[in-house]
């Protein structure tokens, strides 16, 4: 219930993530977040506009404004906002890369240079440290 707050606008992103919200009361200065179409009902009283319902937006039948890439689907993300999730074993940018991070790869080329500059730097600047 937000009917009670001095707000003149809600911040964008402001119910992001909020799948499950299924009744929100604003200020008849506010429309519902996601506009009349991300609710089920929207009922207006004397004092404050109550939204009910949330709907899921990748199940319309209006197409998005940005649909999702191959290898992705919708899945929704808080009234009137969606986010596109890669089907396995898709991951990366616009869900491009098929398979799994090569971790051994990696980590063997990380750990191979952590050595071999540790090496390199003891060699050369033992010689500067102070013997007791």
């Amino acid at each position: 219930d937000l009917t009670e707050n001095p707000l003149t606008t809600l911040p964008n992103g402001s119910f992001l993530g909020f799948i499950h919200l299924q009744s929100l009361a604003v200020p008849l200065t506010l429309e519902c977040p996601g506009g009349s179409d991300a609710w089920q009902d929207v009922t207006v009283d004397r004092s404050s506009r109550l939204c009910q319902g949330q709907r899921n937006p990748c199940n319309s039948s209006v197409e998005l404004a940005w649909p999702c890439p191959e290898n992705s689907v919708c899945a929704p993300d808080g009234p009137g906002l969606i986010q596109c999730l890669c089907d396995h074993p898709f991951h990366g940018y616009k869900c491009l890369r098929e398979g799994t991070f090569p971790m051994l790869l990696f980590g063997g080329i990380l750990g191979t240079a952590t050595v071999s500059l540790s090496l390199l730097l003891w060699g050369t600047q033992r010689r500067k440290a102070k013997t007791p």
